[in-house]
């Protein structure tokens, strides 16, 4: 599946999802809508295409309830109030919580669906501000000129053990447990979500991806290939993860403030 869109405004976007060399059906999802300013990446997990349920209910239910909130919340610009903060991170923690809910329960009435989960990371631009609302080990970077910077903290068992100095990276890089996440939405009824509000520079670019991807980026892959820009650098980035193995479904949305 391949999703490329672009917005003449201050904002646009691409997407792609890709079923990798390895699986056989994608249980990854995206969402993109510049006009509203939302990106989401979903990767899903389960048997029985319920991962594939997972993460498209996940994204359907946060757009949805971002979309009906947007207009009464406003866009946040400087000066940024301790309440304005709070209300953004809430909106995106409720959204993420709804998409929770009813997964959890949606496998609670089919018993072959049992577990099925999600992670999420989800970019909300607002005004001079960006809201992350993040569950799982999908990733979003921010890139500005030569320097990138990981916004969002894996919730797997690798990060958490690298965190505690248990392990090193060249043994991550090889640990059996690299798949396994701490936190995801869906599994049960309730998540703890990670959420930002951080403020964005004009000419800024977003890089959001599951694992498929950044499983196999290196540090000196992110800038050049962001750098080339638009539908081209998605098309890169899926190419890179296929060449250097495929083993999971890949999908990878850039957003370039204008």
């Amino acid at each position: 599946m391949k999703v490329s869109r672009k917005s003449p405004g201050e904002r646009s976007s691409w997407g792609m999802s890709d079923v990798g060399r390895k699986r056989k059906t994608n249980e990854d999802a995206l969402f993109v809508d510049d006009e509203l300013g939302l990106y989401i990446v979903a990767d899903g997990m389960g048997g029985h295409a319920a991962g594939e349920i997972a993460s498209r209910e996940a994204t359907a239910t946060i757009y949805s309830m971002i979309k009906q909130a947007v207009h009464e919340f406003g866009e946040l610009k400087s000066p940024l109030t301790e309440a304005r903060m709070r209300a953004a991170c809430q909106l995106m923690e409720s959204a993420i919580q709804a998409a929770t809910s009813i997964i959890y329960s949606m496998a609670e009435l089919d018993r072959q669906k049992a577990g099925m989960g999600t992670t999420i990371s989800a970019l909300l631009l607002s005004g001079e501000y960006g809201i992350i609302g993040h569950v799982g080990d999908s990733r979003i970077y921010h890139v500005n000129g030569e320097k990138f910077e990981q916004l969002t903290e894996d919730h797997s068992l690798i990060a958490w053990q690298l965190k505690q100095g248990l392990i090193s990276e060249e043994e991550a890089m090889v640990s059996p447990y690299r798949n396994v996440i701490t936190r995801a939405v869906g599994n049960r009824d309730h998540v703890e979500v990670d959420t930002v509000v951080f403020p964005v520079e004009r000419h800024s670019r977003f890089l959001l991806c599951s694992d498929g991807l950044h499983g196999y980026l290196r540090s000196g892959d992110i800038v050049p290939t962001v750098g080339i820009g638009g539908e081209s650098a998605v098309r890169q980035f899926v190419d890179l993860a296929n060449q250097r193995g495929g083993k999971d479904n890949i999908t990878v949305i850039l957003v370039e403030l204008n």
